[in-house]
């Protein structure tokens, strides 16, 4: 048998260690976990400065958030993602019908497709598309932007002149990005029923009768709502995430690219996991 010094050597691996390779993965695995830990502190603090500026701005008038400034922030992270959040959905809402007919068919019920695809897009799809959309298109530039800011010192120029970060640009793109997804996901639901309509009447050979009547029969208030609160908690883990990494920027502008990629990579985990939560609580109490 060959010694494992000599096999080492063939394969140039005359240097491997294999407890220092381990304890390089075990510390690696602590930092990580260390900076998942620091991270969710930091938008769990966040999340009690806006929470806090919001009920002051409703029990005393005279605090306001800036109403324009929202309304400017709403624009364009709402508006501006409508095309795009309506293309993605539109092909999903035809690719769920196509791929779902042949096996429906085998069974004789291809006009079950509509039941399914009621469900899947109320319930899961709809609100699932427009955050995935509006992270990359919204959450991305919201930290590119405020870390920007932090690069060139305007935060501290904010602060020095007694005006409160997070109330003046944090508290109008977390409500935006909530109240911009929660209309997003409106159209994204019915983007992809009507898609899914279409393909099913003139493709699939789905009468649009019988469509619309199963798709009513299966579909529920019940998943609508479900998917309305889907939506508001994935905008506010977006508005959150992006605000966090943009304030907490480091750098210059190295610094910035990186807390773009962290929101959208920390983004998408945050909503699968929540929806993945939502889910399971929705299944234990029936809701399914």
């Amino acid at each position: 048998m060959e010694p494992l010094s000599r096999w080492l050597a063939r394969w140039g691996l005359t240097s491997f260690r294999p407890l220092t390779a381990l304890r390089t993965w075990v510390e690696l695995i602590g930092q990580r976990a260390l900076e998942a830990v620091e991270q969710t502190g930091a938008v769990a603090n966040l999340l009690r400065e806006v929470i806090r500026w919001i009920w002051r701005s409703i029990v005393r008038p005279k605090v306001r958030i800036g109403r324009p400034n929202v309304i400017a922030q709403l624009v364009r992270v709402g508006v501006r993602s409508v095309f795009i959040v309506s293309l993605v959905s539109g092909c999903v809402g035809l690719i769920l019908v196509l791929q779902m007919a042949p096996p429906l068919d085998d069974f004789g019920r291809k006009d079950l497709a509509a039941n399914i695809l009621g469900v899947a897009v109320l319930r899961e799809l709809g609100p699932l598309i427009a955050a995935i959309v509006l992270t990359g298109f919204a959450g991305a530039a919201i930290a590119a932007e405020l870390g920007t800011m932090v690069v060139g010192e305007e935060i501290e120029a904010l602060e020095a002149q007694a005006l409160n970060p997070v109330r003046f640009l944090v508290v109008p793109r977390v409500l935006a990005t909530i109240l911009g997804l929660i209309v997003l996901s409106v159209i994204s639901n019915v983007v992809a029923l009507a898609a899914g309509y279409g393909i099913a009447i003139t493709v699939v050979g789905i009468p649009g009768q019988t469509f619309v009547d199963n798709l009513l029969e299966q579909a529920k208030p019940v998943d609508f709502i479900t998917g309305m609160l889907k939506s508001v908690v994935f905008g506010l883990l977006i508005g959150l995430i992006a605000c966090t990494n943009g304030l907490r920027v480091t750098g210059g502008a190295a610094g910035v690219g990186q807390a773009t990629t962290k929101t959208v990579v920390q983004s998408i985990v945050c909503i699968v996991i929540a929806d993945l939560i939502f889910t399971v609580v929705f299944f234990a109490l029936r809701l399914n």
